[in-house]
């Protein structure tokens, strides 16, 4: 399964003439695409795909949404998914 995941935009930056990030997903953080969500800033969150940030969400709305996940088990599973190419790249060295 393939969720979209909640996580904080941490850090912009381009590489390669696109727009990227560095999200934190619960103390695990990925380089994300953010090609597709402009208005992105600093310190927001975004629903990311399969490594790519598809929209702008409020805090409040991620927080609960990440402690849901937890709760029935679906967010390690999908965090640990990026071997297979789910979330993203390999964590980036805080």
């Amino acid at each position: 399964m393939c969720l979209g995941i909640p996580g904080k935009v941490l850090e912009i930056f381009e590489a390669n003439g696109t727009r990227m990030g560095r999200v934190d997903f619960s103390g695990i953080q990925k380089e994300i695409c953010l090609a597709y969500v402009p208005e992105v800033e600093v310190g927001d969150y975004t629903i990311v795909h399969v490594g790519f940030a598809i929209t702008r969400l409020d805090e409040e709305s991620a927080l609960e949404t990440l402690a849901l996940f937890q709760q029935v088990g679906l967010l390690d599973d999908e965090l640990n998914a990026d071997q297979h190419g789910a979330i993203g790249s390999a964590p980036v060295a805080g």
